[in-house]
């Protein structure tokens, strides 16, 4: 199995950004240049996106260096000369990172992250860069949905074995605890980010005793406060059997939730309540879970049904129904110069940027996406995260939870409904952008 770390990590990146930086070296093209970070078009399904990601791209720019086995690959595909290799041996990112923090919302055409460095550094970092920043920003946005439909109610992440690989599987988690998730299945995640985590029990340790009670006292006997899947063979049936176990086990009886995995969760998780309530136990919660997303885990809430918390797995581990964004990395300033594109629907902004955002008794009242040189009214959302190549202060990730929390109950109720917001949330470009694209535009025309 290969895994990217440290070493390798450079590799992962297309073709064509080494063969552009052996001409970049060979054309002494390697001023100063500003690439920016952005999503062109939100998905119809999202009034706002959720940044993540940044943490792994600042460490992967911090660590950036060709090791002799990178190089030594690079050597065996033939095209490029030892003067292109020996100078990679030694390239290093020297350059400065503005950027939004994560757990914070973002909207259509605002730089996620600006980087600021000589061009070969700048344009070397695309592919990882928007690999990470993409990925994340993917699956904490979703997330953010099923927090939000969830209300009060704790979601735990149960996506592992169906997201798109192990790093994904990694990556997921900690997104999905920057959103507002409660707790993850997932075990390596907890120990490398500090997250909590959570289980229940799967059915096919229920099926492998010949009896569905013995199951239970067995599994409550090792794990005394466990939630238990009551749903293998008849789900009345089973919440049935967890009562009798109750009376057995009298005061030793200390099960925290039944977990609900199938059917028609609406109207088991009242016929549950109504047995447990029955028979003294209240304090037994009822945990849902089976193909859930925002609007099922709404729908379940709308008609009053007695669920506690949620488990949400492929749904949300995969973003099923927005799984990719419109996200691009552009140059907009060399040696300068603000640089743009003429191609339709894809217009760039040329130069270094701000994003303001102010408030209005409390409420995000629409973007302002201006020059790095403005002043203007409202928070600026750019702030300064790496000098000459080192990490300035380093955030937490219960900073950006908490972060995130705050950020998204600022935006308007109808951005941060599960429906299309009507209108969508107000972004707008300076003047002062505005007039230096003109000239841009000018230049590159003539």
């Amino acid at each position: 199995m290969t895994w990217v770390d440290d070493a390798n990590a450079p590799l992962l990146t297309d073709l064509y950004q080494l063969r552009m930086l052996q001409a970049y070296f060979a054309e002494r093209i390697e001023a100063s240049a500003t690439f920016d970070l952005y999503v062109r078009r939100l998905p119809p399904t999202r009034n706002f996106l959720l940044a993540c990601g940044l943490d792994d791209a600042l460490r992967f720019l911090e660590q950036l260096r060709f090791s002799p086995q990178a190089i030594a690959r690079l050597a065996s595909l033939g095209p490029f000369p030892g003067s292109f290799l020996e100078r990679l041996s030694t390239l290093r990112f020297t350059g400065d990172v503005f950027a939004v923090p994560e757990g914070t919302p973002v909207f259509a055409g605002e730089p996620i992250l600006e980087i600021v460095a000589p061009l070969p550094e700048a344009q070397l970092v695309e592919t990882f860069i928007t690999n990470q920043i993409h990925l994340q920003t993917v699956l904490a946005s979703k997330a953010a949905r099923i927090v939000a439909a969830a209300g009060s109610r704790p979601v735990v992440d149960f996506g592992l074995r169906r997201t798109h690989g192990a790093d994904a599987g990694m990556k997921s988690a900690r997104a999905f605890f920057i959103a507002g998730v409660a707790a993850t299945s997932n075990v390596l995640a907890g120990q490398v980010y500090g997250i909590p985590v959570a289980g229940t029990m799967a059915h096919s340790y229920v099926q492998a005793h010949d009896d569905e009670l013995a199951a239970f006292r067995s599994f409550i006997e090792l794990h005394p406060d466990s939630v238990v899947l009551v749903d293998t063979y008849d789900t009345l049936g089973g919440v049935r059997k967890l009562v009798t176990l109750s009376h057995q086990l009298a005061e030793r009886f200390r099960v925290s939730a039944i977990r609900l995995d199938s059917g028609d969760l609406a109207t088991l998780s009242r016929a549950a309540r109504r047995e447990l309530d029955a028979n003294g136990l209240r304090s037994v919660k009822i945990f849902a879970s089976g193909g859930l997303d925002e609007h099922s885990i709404a729908e379940l809430l709308r008609c009053g049904a007695p669920i506690d918390a949620f488990g949400v797995g492929t749904r949300m581990g995969v973003s099923e129904d927005a799984p990719a964004l419109d996200m691009v990395y552009k140059l907009v300033e060399y040696d300068g110069r603000g640089r743009t594109k003429l191609s339709p629907e894809k217009e760039v902004l040329p130069g270094r940027k701000q994003v303001f955002r102010p408030l209005r008794n409390g409420t995000a009242s629409g973007d302002v996406i201006a020059g790095a040189e403005e002043a203007i009214d409202g928070r600026p959302m750019l702030v300064p995260v790496m000098r000459g190549g080192r990490r300035l202060e380093r955030g937490t990730l219960q900073a950006a939870r908490e972060r995130a929390n705050r950020d998204i109950a600022e935006l308007p109720a109808s951005c941060r409904s599960l429906e299309a917001a009507d209108p969508p949330y107000p972004t707008a470009v300076s003047e002062f952008l505005r007039e230096r694209q003109a000239r841009s535009i000018t230049a590159a025309s003539s």
